[in-house]
């Protein structure tokens, strides 16, 4: 039975859907809230790496910590998820540079495939266009020999792929209800930034969690099959 990993670096960014996606397949799951109790000792069979409200170019000590543990997972060809700021951790990890957009992307956003994004195993399936859940300000050129798959105006880089079976993801798929009223009430100033209300993000959200959340579970189970 394969065993995955998640590190979270905020209490209320946690693995969401994910998690339903794993406990539907009997996969065990461990936590670890890497900024109070460190790395785990090794990345299971799937690591998958959570968002947070710090940056990769932050410079506390555990931060360059987790980019070298997730090198190693990745050069070790291990499946990964990286989400939000785990997206922005795989990036410098691969070498690219990670750096402030133009502009917050909160809530609901429009993503479209790129060409190689029609070919994904997992985004494929995808309509040209879609909307996913987002909250970030800073964005990340593609890094060296991986593939773009989803794009926007503000972030041409809103998923990758490296390998088969490693994934950075800028947007939300696992994100839950009690996750978005989590963040607006953690991070409400990024919302006085984009002048939006909690109310008009979540009226936006809500309904298209099941759909959002068929992508996780399709993305979960992709990954596990790589471990067969």
């Amino acid at each position: 039975m394969p065993r995955a990993v998640c590190l979270q670096h905020v209490p209320f960014e946690g693995p969401g859907a994910f998690a339903t996606a794993l406990s539907d397949r009997g996969v065990p799951l461990e936590c670890y809230l890497v900024p109070e109790k460190g790395l785990p000792k090794d990345p299971g069979d799937l690591l998958i790496v959570m968002g947070g409200p710090m940056s990769v170019n932050d410079p506390d000590p555990w931060i360059a910590e987790e980019t070298d543990f997730i090198r190693a997972a990745l050069s070790a060809g291990k499946p990964v998820v990286g989400v939000c700021l785990g997206s922005q951790f795989m990036a410098k990890a691969l070498g690219a540079a990670v750096e402030p957009g133009r502009a917050l992307e909160i809530g609901m956003t429009p993503v479209r495939l790129t060409d190689e994004g029609r070919g994904d195993p997992v985004f494929g399936s995808c309509p040209e266009t879609f909307e996913v859940f987002e909250w970030h300000g800073e964005i990340f050129d593609l890094p060296k020999d991986c593939v773009p798959l989803v794009g926007s105006d503000i972030a041409p880089v809103q998923a990758f792929r490296y390998g088969a079976h490693a994934y950075g993801v800028l947007f939300h798929l696992e994100m839950e209800e009690a996750g978005i009223e989590n963040l607006c009430r953690e991070c409400a100033p990024d919302l006085e930034k984009a002048r939006l209300s909690a109310q008009q993000v979540k009226a936006t959200a809500l309904p298209q969690l099941p759909q959002l959340h068929h992508m996780a579970d399709r993305l979960m189970g992709h990954l596990l099959v790589s471990q067969r």
